[in-house]
C-alpha cells in the first residue's frame, strides 16, 4: 500500500529509515519483530521506487530557470541549491566553471542536466 501510494503522490523528497530500537522505546519488547532481512528488503524497495520518482520530476526541470542561492563556490565552480532544498539534506544545483559569484549569492540558473538527486545548470546572466 504505501509503494503504490508513493507511485501515486510522486512526492519530491522522501526518504525513510529502518526501525532500530531506541532505549527505553516500548516497542522494543513488543512479540514478532520484523526480521532485519525483511526490513532490508522492504527498505530497498521503498528507496529504488523514490528515486525513480526523483529521477523522473528533475528531469522535468531541464530547461526551466531556477532562483539559487549559493553555498559554496571554488575552483571549479559553484554549488547552490534551489528555494525548495533544505541544506545538507536535499539535492544541490551545480554550476561548473561559475565562479564569479560568492557565498549567499541568489543567481538565476537554466536547468540543463539532472540525475537521481542533483541538478546541473548555467547562471543566467
Amino acid at each position: 500500500m504505501l509503494l503504490d501510494f508513493l507511485s501515486e503522490a510522486r512526492l519530491d523528497r522522501v526518504g525513510c529509515f529502518q526501525y532500530s530500537p531506541v532505549e527505553g522505546a516500548t516497542a522494543n519488547e513488543l512479540p514478532d519483530q520484523v526480521p532485519e532481512a525483511i526490513k532490508e528488503e522492504c527498505f530497498h524497495r521503498f528507496m529504488a521506487l523514490q528515486q525513480r520518482i526523483s529521477a523522473e520530476r528533475l528531469q522535468e526541470k531541464i530547461g526551466r530557470t531556477l532562483r539559487v542561492l549559493i553555498d559554496e563556490v571554488d575552483n571549479e565552480g559553484a554549488i547552490g541549491r534551489s528555494m525548495a532544498d533544505a541544506p545538507e539534506i536535499d539535492g544541490s544545483v551545480y554550476l561548473n566553471g561559475e565562479t564569479n559569484v560568492k557565498v549567499g549569492d541568489v543567481v538565476q540558473v537554466v536547468i540543463e542536466h539532472a540525475d537521481e538527486y542533483e541538478l546541473w545548470g548555467s547562471r543566467v546572466n
